[in-house]
This record gives structure tokens, sequence and C-alpha cells, in this order.
């Protein structure tokens, strides 16, 4: 229980300590800012080449330009915090700019997920109506639902990150490596447990609601890829899903190893767990950019006409 004397905001500043143990924290540090700078020159580049390419203009790269800001952001604000106690080994973050991190960084999180479902919804539509495609799915349509999903990401936040805010925090250490929710909870002079209420039913829509659904669509994809006669196409439809499962497996896969580990009884470590956590917010970031621009035939065209000094401007805009 709280303290009576203690008030809600009474510290002005959270210090990070999860790195306390890393025995090479300029070497860690070194690896997440190159990682960091990767992430934004893939993700960068992936929009600069559909949004300066009119013919790029369609709903599936719509969804991959929504996936790249999304990427960008997800990133940024984990990133910039461990480059910042690793290599500046300035550890203090005030206390507005770590609840805003996490709202970002857990914003990113969902708005990701709900991404990864939009584009397996956009496959299953091409698949399996072909002929009507284009009048389902369409540029206003994509938009629209893009925006919804960031609707939905900041509302929800909205609510858990106000509750994080309300809590009296009477010790400014932040256990892990950035600031997030579960973090901040366990910062609180509170039983945390009661408060991972929503926290956890958003993480069981996510894993066990969303996952379920995108990997049901694509079942029936690949069951109709499987019926197609043309060769050529069933090939095109074979590459293009599977880069979206890449994309999907590099996003779940850090989050569905982590359950299995819990659910099977072993006991992480607060490095270990540090670890998984770098883990699945970097790695998504960086395996999205790299997987569309070297599997989708558009993008690594344009990228090839780019940096071939073909001057395709005139062409594409005609």
């Amino acid at each position: 229980m709280a303290n009576a004397n203690y008030t809600v905001k009474n510290v002005d500043s959270f210090i990070i300590t999860g790195f306390d143990y890393v025995q090479n924290p300029k070497l860690l540090g070194f690896l997440i800012l190159v990682t960091y700078m990767l992430i934004l020159l893939g993700n960068s580049i992936n929009l600069c080449i559909i949004l300066t390419a009119r013919h790029l203009h369609k709903p599936m790269y719509i969804l991959i330009c929504n996936l790249a800001v999304v990427d960008i952001m997800y990133s940024t604000t984990c990133s910039t915090t461990m480059i910042s106690v690793l290599l500046v080994e300035i550890k203090t973050v005030s206390y507005y700019s770590c609840m805003s991190r996490a709202f970002f960084y857990h914003l990113g999180d969902v708005t990701e997920c709900l991404a990864l479902t939009l584009m397996a919804l956009d496959r299953f539509i091409a698949i399996r109506f072909p002929l009507r495609y284009h009048s389902i799915v369409t540029n206003l349509r994509v938009i629209l639902l893009i925006l919804l999903t960031w609707v939905v990401g900041f509302g929800v936040m909205a609510v858990i990150i106000s509750v994080a805010d309300s809590l009296p925090y009477c010790q400014p250490v932040i256990r892990y490596v950035f600031c997030e929710d579960p973090s901040l909870l366990r910062a609180a002079c509170v039983d945390p447990e009661p408060y991972f209420f929503m926290p956890v039913i958003l993480s069981l829509w996510l894993m066990f609601g969303q996952l379920p659904f995108i990997l049901c669509t694509y079942a029936v994809v690949a069951y109709s890829v499987t019926k197609l006669s043309n060769t050529s196409s069933k090939k095109q439809m074979i590459n293009t899903c599977s880069s979206h499962l890449i994309v999907l497996f590099s996003y779940y896969g850090p989050k569905v190893v982590s359950i299995l580990l819990t659910r099977i009884g072993v006991v992480l470590t607060l490095t270990e767990r540090n670890a998984l956590l770098i883990v699945s917010s970097l790695i998504p970031p960086l395996v999205n950019p790299t997987v569309y621009s070297i599997r989708t035939k558009e993008i690594r065209k344009r990228l090839s006409d780019v940096f071939g000094g073909k001057k395709t401007f005139s062409t594409n805009s005609s």
C-alpha cells in the first residue's frame, strides 16, 4: 500500500538502472546505435521511394508506409533512451519525458499489430476476391482504416498511461532498460499487480485475438494460392505473402517465446528479460524495411533505378 505521506508525481525524474550489470555497455550501446541508424535509414528509404513514385500510390504500399512510420516511432522511443544511458551515460529521464516515451512506445506496439492485421486483410481480399479487389480496397478506405487504428491506439494508451501517471512514486528507480508501462508500475510505491489488469487484457487481445485472426487469413490465402492455375501469379502471391509472414513472425516471435518460457516454468533473470525486451523492440523495425525493399518487386526496381542513376521521375508522374 502507498504511504500516506507520498503524493502523486512526487518524483521529477526516473533513473534507468537496467544496464548497471552489463559488462560492455559501450559495445552494447554502439550495437543499438548502429541498429537504430539502420532502422531509420531503411524505413526512411521505403517512405521516400513510395511517396515520390506515383505508380506506388496503391493500398498495399500505403500500408507499408504506415508500417514504416510506426517502426520509426516504436524504435525511437526506446532506442534514444538506451543510447543515452549506454553511450552518453545519462541515466536520468524526466518524469513527463518517461511517461510520454512509454505512451508512444506502447502506441507503436498496438498500431504495429493493427497494421499487420490490415496488411493480412489486404492480401486476403486480393487473393480471395481478385476481380473485386480494386473496388473493395481503395486508397481512401485504406487511409481511413489506418487513421482508425491510430485513434484506437491513442485511446487505449491514453487510459493505460493515465493510470501509471496517477500512481505515487516514492523511489525513482526503473530496473528495466527504458520507459514502458510495466517498468513504471513496478517503480510505483503501491502493489503493482492490480494495475496490470488493463495491460494484460491488451496483451491477450494482441496475442490471442489478433494473431490467430491473422494466421487464419494467411491459411485461407495459402489454400487459395494452391488452387491458382497460373504459375506466374502463384509465384507472385507466394512471394508477397511470404514477405508479410516474415514481418509477422519477426514481430510476434519474441513475444511468443517469452510467453512459452513463462508457461513452461522458466524463470528469467532481470538481464534476460531486458535482453528479450531489446530484441522484441528493435528486430521488427529492422526486419520490416529490409524485407519489403528486397522482396517487393516494385520497391526493389525503384531502388535500382534511383541508385543506378535512371531518371524515372518523369515517366512515373505521367
